[in-house]
């Protein structure tokens, strides 16, 4: 495999988690020589340049910012992409490549068909499989990736070597690169991501709407805090996946109806027997799946 190839500028839209933890990665191997970060939050860019997340800072996209990076990230929330394409559209070298990070790839390679229609060749779609319930520049940490998958969802139009770069440079950072089509992409990801985030939701809701529910929080335990975890994440963060992938969810959850209807009518059978095996197989499954990471 050849050597990643640096990139002198970088520019970084949204400075939190995973675009922060990808550019220190990036300076820790020597990949990443400036790097610009670019977030409406100032206090968030000053804790960004405190920790040498990023080496400037600036609030807009302008020509200081984007004029000469070779390569723009943009980390923000996947309803923002249109409306970032089309700021960045002005200001990028010829040559510059554009990447994401969101996870879903629909809506952003649909953004950057409508947007950057010129840069087209230079854009590529990627979804590293990384996070955490933390947010903003503060979370931004080293090894991030080490050993987890990086999705790359080519769109037909990109240059192959722009799409060979991306991958290095995920690669540098321990991440295992996948290539899968966009609709694919999302399907996968609405089943083992973005579904048990909406289950997660609605349980906490279940509870919190019932008449006795504050007192059933009062005795609330590890189940209960190991269940709901996720939904301790961001709401606007889930809100724009959700929305950008509502069809795949649309039929997850007439998908989970059907099972909890499956459940409810074991229990009012009184079928103990059917029960476990229901029981039973959910467990082996996710148990084949343990023993498989």
């Amino acid at each position: 495999m050849h050597s990643p190839a640096p990139f002198p500028h970088i520019a970084l839209i949204g400075v939190g988690l995973i675009g922060g933890s990808f550019v220190l990665d990036l300076k820790r191997q020597q990949l990443a020589g400036k790097v610009s970060g670019i977030d409406l939050n100032r206090e968030n860019l000053e804790r960004a340049l405190e920790r040498k997340v990023i080496d400037e800072a600036f609030e807009t996209v302008n020509a200081d910012s984007i004029g000469s990076a070779d390569l723009v990230i943009i980390a923000t929330p996947v309803s923002t992409l249109p409306a970032i394409c089309r700021a960045i559209r002005p200001f990028l070298k010829p040559d510059a490549l554009v990447t994401d990070v969101g996870s879903t790839k629909q809506s952003a390679v649909a953004a950057f068909r409508e947007h950057l229609a010129e840069h087209l060749p230079h854009c590529i779609a990627a979804h590293p499989i990384a996070g955490s319930d933390r947010s903003g520049a503060l979370a931004a940490q080293f090894g991030l990736f080490q050993n987890k998958k990086l999705i790359v969802c080519p769109h037909g139009a990109e240059d192959s070597d722009g799409l060979d770069r991306i991958e290095r440079l995920w690669q540098a950072v321990g991440a295992q690169t996948f290539r899968m089509e966009a609709a694919a992409h999302d399907a996968v990801f609405a089943a083992v991501s973005h579904m048990p985030h909406v289950i997660a939701y609605a349980y906490v809701h279940q509870i919190a709407d019932h008449p006795e529910g504050k007192t059933y929080l009062d005795f609330a335990a590890s189940g209960f805090r190991d269940f709901t975890r996720i939904a301790a994440s961001h709401p606007a963060v889930w809100t724009d996946i959700c929305m950008a992938n509502k069809d795949g969810l649309i039929d997850l959850i007439g998908g989970l109806q059907t099972q909890l209807s499956r459940l409810q009518n074991l229990l009012e059978k009184q079928d103990s027997d059917g029960l476990y095996r229901y029981f039973d197989t959910a467990r082996q499954t996710r148990d084949d799946w343990q023993n498989q990471q």
